[in-house]
């Protein structure tokens, strides 16, 4: 195909394969150049000879017109193929196809009309406006044209290739000029296809935070709602936990009549558990940032056997868990297969700092003028407290992991959200106390920036049924280890916790207030729950003490046990720190990874399944003494 320019002096030759543009002459002779180049008498010596152009090697002039070449290079940068451009060959002119080939696919001329405007225009040349409409100019093969353009995947990547290097000092066109190549093109032209990705990125992120508000919005209300059910019907049992099971099963027929519908509404609510798995350790601090008020009673001698307790009880629930995993496997010898890729929430941008400080800076301002501004104290707090603990999770978890070896990020928000209640304190004359009080109300209708945050541990628990369904061929495969191991680490944590609360001397509220040091805090304080006058703040800080020393030591604890197997390395670290020595883990072995999310689900299920039994309850108060 061959594109003539009417007054520009030269023929764009354009091949569909493969994809090679020739430019040559359209009369007998080569304009004049200006310079007059040895180069340029070689080629107008030789009119028949035309001169391919290629991305991949340096472009010289071929005609004298060095302003209407530019033009032509500028057009034909726009035109963008999916196939690399060949080395440049030389093919004769009248082998070509001509633009009046009604079988010939001819790019748009579109492009070329203008650059040759423009370029006429810096030469004072006559010419028709810019603004005209081009229609006329163009052959029928627009449609054609069109989807060629469509295969373009970076214009960007293609004008670089076509402008050939610049190894002269100086900068711009005279540059170019001086080296014989092309003006540098600095921006794309104006005309380009608009990236149509980019454009609808924010519909995406809009389509995205809905699919989120209403997917998690659903979770929160599933808990609310089964909670104030099980509190009419006077029921003790965790009813999170009932509702765990009922989506399990939900799951589990969907996937058996319809599996296409069971994978839909997986999809459906994979925002929100992507959601609470990302802000997980949070709903964990409202208990450990509240516990200065909740230690000043106990004493320090019995802060220290809990202390005692705690270290000794996770090593012997570790070792416990880990060698009876070892031992089934070695019973079935069940081969181990690769199991369901978990998912992973997204990093921290720098826009949720910006946010949350600016949340942070304009309601603690608020609170400091007015307490009461929204109603009570509890709720002007609200805010500011809730995005201080935020940012110090944010800190914490960008932290080098050396520096995480000794500051959690569980502590970074304890830290922060104590730092934050000591300022306000002090500023407004309250004192820290209050400022604290006010963090956990514990009161629905004034609720603080804890029970906000403790308002999630419900959706945590609910959220295990899409976990455990995920992970289900991997849970049928090695139920013999995972059931037998849990059920015998749960057991244990909590009978040798009694024993060695009464060995010690501590005090029974004290020791079954730790009874579920190895359960994760949702959980935990659901089956304190059962007994009367436990202490769930010392609750709440056992099981993230617990937390803390399985992240910190765990792997090298399994190391000197030899628990080398991925099965026993997964059950006994979530058997034994539950989700924090979970998160530690797998980031270093990912293989472990689905038995730790297993285990770390079904330990809570089954020491809350046990626990709600009369005869274990009272076995367990009679060992506390």
């Amino acid at each position: 195909m061959a594109t003539q320019g009417s007054q520009s002096g030269y023929i764009l030759d354009w091949c569909s394969w493969p994809h090679t543009y020739t430019c040559r002459p359209a009369s007998g002779r080569a304009p004049k150049s200006p310079s007059g180049s040895h180069q340029q008498q070689r080629e107008a010596a030789n009119p028949a000879a035309s001169v391919s152009v290629s991305a991949s090697a340096p472009l010289h002039w071929a005609l004298g017109g060095r302003s209407s070449m530019a033009a032509t290079m500028m057009g034909i940068s726009a035109l963008r193929s999916h196939h690399p451009l060949p080395l440049p060959t030389a093919r004769p002119a009248a082998a070509l196809p001509r633009a009046t080939s009604p079988t010939s696919h001819q790019p748009s001329l579109l492009t070329l009309l203008r650059c040759r405007c423009r370029c006429r225009c810096r030469r004072g040349l006559p010419h028709s406006p810019c603004s005209s409409s081009p229609r006329a100019s163009l052959s029928s093969g627009a449609p054609d044209s069109a989807a060629f353009m469509a295969l373009a995947p970076n214009n960007a990547a293609l004008r670089h290739r076509l402008i050939a290097p610049n190894s002269t000092g100086g900068s711009g066109d005279a540059a170019a000029a001086a080296a014989g190549g092309l003006p540098s093109v600095s921006a794309p032209p104006p005309h380009l296809p608009v990236d149509r990705e980019s454009n609808n990125r924010p519909r995406q992120m809009v389509v995205g935070i809905a699919h989120l508000a209403v997917s998690l919005g659903i979770v929160l209300a599933t808990d609310k709602y089964l909670k104030q059910a099980f509190v009419a019907a006077s029921i003790k049992f965790p009813s999170a936990l009932f509702g765990m099971f009922c989506i399990f099963s939900v799951l589990v027929v969907l996937d058996t009549v319809a599996p296409a519908l069971a994978k839909g509404f997986m999809d459906f609510f994979e925002p929100a558990t992507l959601f609470i798995q990302r802000w997980l350790p949070l709903f964990y601090v409202p208990s450990l940032v509240v516990l200065p008020l909740a230690v000043r009673d106990v004493p320090a001698a019995s802060g220290l056997k809990i202390c005692l307790i705690t270290f000794g009880g996770w090593f012997a629930s570790l070792a416990v868990a880990g060698y009876t995993a070892l031992t089934v496997r070695k019973i079935v010898k069940t081969e181990l297969i690769a199991a369901e890729p978990m998912g992973k929430p997204s990093a921290f941008v720098t826009l949720e700092f910006w946010a949350w400080g600016a949340v942070f800076v304009a309601s603690f301002a608020t609170a400091f003028v007015n307490p009461t501004a929204l109603g009570t104290t509890a709720r002007t707090c609200l805010p500011f407290m809730l995005a201080s603990t935020v940012l110090g999770y944010m800190v914490g978890s960008g932290l080098p992991s050396g520096i995480k070896t000794l500051l959690h990020p569980i502590i970074c928000c304890a830290l922060s959200a104590n730092l934050s209640a000591v300022a306000y304190g002090y500023l407004s004359g309250s004192g820290m106390d209050a400022a604290l009080g006010d963090y956990l109300t514990k009161v629905p209708s004034n609720p603080g920036a804890g029970d906000v945050l403790m308002g999630f541990l419900g959706s945590v628990i609910l959220s295990f049924a899409f976990s455990m369904f995920k992970q289900r061929k991997l849970v049928k495969r090695h139920a013999a280890e995972i059931f037998t191991s849990i059920a015998i680490a749960s057991t244990f944590s909590l009978y040798s916790t009694a024993i060695l609360g009464r060995l010690v001397g501590l005090e029974p509220t004290l020791t079954i207030s730790i009874l579920p040091r190895c359960i994760t805090v949702a959980l935990a304080l659901s089956i304190v729950s059962f007994f009367e006058g436990a202490n769930t703040s010392v609750t709440a800080a056992v099981v993230v003490l617990t937390g803390l020393i399985g992240a910190n030591f765990v792997q090298a604890a399994m190391d000197k046990l030899g628990l080398n197997d991925p099965i026993a390395r997964g059950i006994g670290t979530a058997s034994s720190a539950h989700g924090l020595g979970t998160a530690a883990l797998s980031a270093k072995e990912p293989e472990a990874l689905p038995f730790c999310a297993i285990a770390y689900a079904l330990t809570g299920i089954f020491g809350s399944l046990i626990c709600s039994s009369p005869a274990v309850r009272q076995s367990l108060v009679f060992i506390a003494g």
